[in-house]
């Protein structure tokens, strides 16, 4: 199946100025990119004359599908408030793709979303990416496992005050505690080599430790509080696995120690008021100075703290601070697909990656600007 997407302007999130150029789609899949291109046999033609392309936005961290629009506390799925540390829990168990927020989310130009547990947990469970468009998650999963959830600062404590959590010194305790259980797991069934009666007893817990081990997925970790953010990286390199920060609230205040560190930065909810001590430092001014130190920055969300649809808007504003417009483009896009492990299949408009194209009336940045036409895998999901 072919569809051509012609005369529009395209901002394709790896060249800064954006270029007049036709799209021509196959199953799915971005084909060409060219004027004149041409057209097989059959080809569906969408005029996007006046128009400007941009590829579908991408959201590094949330909880869409887990805590559902309008049902309150009873209903929602994000976090596991009976043990501190829950690293079998999977996303995919929970989302719930029926929710109204999927919907709102793309017809908004968001179509690729990292959503998993939340942050009471010192270890919450794993992430998923998943396109939000679909009535079965199975369906809509770019990204099986993405990342293990971790959790430093005020929400563990809070949730677990009375239990076994009341300082931040115990969070990085308890979250040593279940690494190096793990790496004593994974040792003992290496040297068991397949036999059975020299295997350590199954622990799901720990099994679900091991693909951060072995680096196949990295730690996700909510920290807000500069403190937070060296406590994260200094355990990540005490056992040699992979991470990413999330929130990032105080980066602007530390923004050249978090550069040396080569890690993805996940910056957001920015949107709200200030409801805990270490969001006393949040400001707009997060993702400039990130990015102008040279830190790889994406802009969250944290869908439902933030309606997923306004991703863009909260873009917006990270311009209206001094963010250079095409850095900010690549922080909805591109840096969040790299952040979550796909960016060979979104993020940009190239050759050869998944079709999933907005087409607006002006910049999405603006509050006037609307999305008059929605792609996800080549099939048109959305149209004003």
């Amino acid at each position: 199946m072919f569809l051509c997407i012609q005369n529009g302007r395209i901002h394709d999130a790896v060249n800064r100025e954006p270029y007049q150029a036709d799209l021509l789609i196959e199953d799915g899949k971005i084909r060409a990119i060219g004027k004149q291109l041409a057209l097989p046999e059959g080809c569906e033609v969408l005029d996007a004359a006046g128009l400007e392309v941009y590829p579908g936005f991408v959201e590094a961290h949330s909880h869409i599908g887990l805590d559902g629009y309008g049902i309150g506390y009873e209903g929602h799925d994000y976090n596991e408030m009976n043990d501190i540390c829950s690293p079998q829990l999977r996303g995919i168990d929970g989302i719930n793709p029926m929710d109204p927020t999927f919907a709102m989310a793309r017809e908004a130009g968001v179509t690729c979303v990292c959503t998993g547990p939340g942050s009471a947990n010192v270890l919450g469970g794993t992430f998923a990416v998943i396109k939000t468009c679909g009535c079965r998650v199975d369906n809509m999963i770019v990204r099986e496992a993405a990342a293990m959830k971790c959790a430093f600062g005020e929400n563990p404590k809070r949730c677990y005050q009375n239990k076994c959590d009341s300082s931040r010194m115990s969070t990085a305790s308890i979250l040593r505690e279940a690494l190096a259980s793990a790496r004593d797991y994974q040792a003992r069934k290496q040297a068991a080599a397949g036999d059975a009666a020299k295997m350590p007893k199954y622990d799901m817990k720990l099994e679900a430790l091991l693909p951060v081990l072995e680096k196949k997925i990295p730690l996700k970790a909510h920290a807000h509080q500069a403190n937070d953010f060296f406590t994260a990286l200094r355990i990540a390199r005490e056992f040699d696995v992979n991470i990413t920060l999330e929130h990032v609230t105080e980066g602007h205040l530390v923004a050249d120690e978090l550069a040396k560190e080569h890690v993805p930065l996940a910056v957001g909810p920015t949107l709200t008021h200030a409801t805990k001590f270490e969001l006393q430092n949040k400001s707009w001014d997060t993702p400039r100075v990130l990015t102008q130190a040279g830190c790889d920055v994406s802009i969250i969300t944290d869908s439902p703290v933030i309606p997923q649809h306004y991703l863009p808007l909260c873009a917006g504003l990270a311009i209206k601070a001094g963010l250079d417009p095409f850095d900010a483009l690549r922080a909805i896009t591109i840096n969040p697909a790299r952040h979550i492990g796909v960016a060979d299949r979104v993020g940009s408009l190239e050759v050869g990656k998944d079709a999933d194209v907005v087409l607006t009336n002006g910049s999405p940045f603006e509050v006037s600007t609307r999305v008059q036409a929605v792609l996800i895998d080549g099939s048109v999901v959305f149209r004003a």
